[in-house]
């Protein structure tokens, strides 16, 4: 019996992911399937896989089907043109952290500045800065042991060098280890457990709750205890730096504002959503 083509095979993996997925992530997945696991970039070739390739198609499509995410299954994804390595002890790099990194990089220039991000799951937005501001001087924190070693790897695979280090930042007791930064970044966890409801059935079941939820705390909690942070560990004049979801940027902004960042920017995303918080602490808090 003749394999199917890898037209074919392409064909019959976007059908069946069209039970999981809408149509045109559905086509993004199975792209991305055939292009990072078999180097297969003309999805009309007649020819066919080989029969080990086949064997890896068949489970990668059952765990797919599964609603596992394909940055998972492949152990990649994609950041601002640089490949990370991602398993599930990271979130994955999502295109909004991509705009928030964007921001900070547009802003400030090559001029040596001292970095700091809070929360630093896989790594992608050290890693990504320091690539592209190869003066600056980068740190990253996060709770996550297994984080922190994905982070390092990527760090190290990108040839960069950025400090990572453990730290619980709801514990002001540890705030004394952090020295004084130009630029504090984060993307922290902001969603109340009680609406895990929501969330997409990938996300809950394989991306890491203590990355996403906040338990008790609120929607707030990190945000304003890294406002607390930063306006004691920045220098005069630096500036925060806030990925937001779109229905809590207001409260964000109010949090930021009390601290005494002033001004406070929002930002929109490119699909129009309040995406980006930044705030400066003032040249005379000193």
């Amino acid at each position: 019996m003749t394999a199917p083509s890898i037209r074919e095979e392409y064909r019959e993996l976007l059908r069946q992911l069209s039970r999981v997925y809408e149509p045109g992530e559905a086509a993004s997945v199975a792209r991305i399937i055939f292009e990072d696991a078999f180097g297969v970039w003309n999805l009309n070739r007649q020819d066919a896989l080989t029969p080990a390739q086949r064997i890896r198609l068949l489970d990668m499509k059952a765990r797919l089907l599964q609603h596992e995410p394909v940055q998972y299954i492949l152990g990649l994804a994609d950041f601002y043109g640089l490949k990370f390595r991602v398993d599930r002890r990271v979130l994955i790099p999502r295109q909004e952290t991509e705009e928030l990194v964007h921001w900070i990089l547009e802003e400030n220039g090559e001029m040596p500045l001292k970095v700091l991000d809070i929360g630093a799951g896989s790594g992608c937005i050290p890693v990504t800065l320091k690539k592209h501001r190869p003066g600056w001087q980068v740190e990253a924190l996060d709770i996550s042991q297994g984080a922190l070693e994905v982070a390092r790897e990527n760090a190290e695979e990108n040839r960069v060098e950025v400090r990572f280090f453990q730290s619980d930042i709801l514990d002001k007791a540890q705030w004394v280890e952090l020295e004084h930064y130009d630029i504090i970044i984060s993307n922290p966890p902001y969603i109340p457990d009680v609406e895990t409801g929501l969330m997409p059935e990938r996300v809950l079941r394989y991306e890491p709750h203590q990355a996403l939820f906040v338990g008790q705390g609120g929607p707030m909690l990190f945000y304003q205890a890294i406002a607390e942070l930063a306006m004691k560990a920045l220098s005069p004049g630096g500036s925060l730096f806030y990925e937001v979801n779109e229905f809590h940027a207001n409260e964000v902004i109010q949090v930021v504002e009390k601290q005494g960042f002033e001004p406070v920017v929002l930002k929109q995303d490119l699909n129009g959503r309040n995406r980006m918080v930044k705030g400066i602490k003032p040249a005379n808090n000193f």
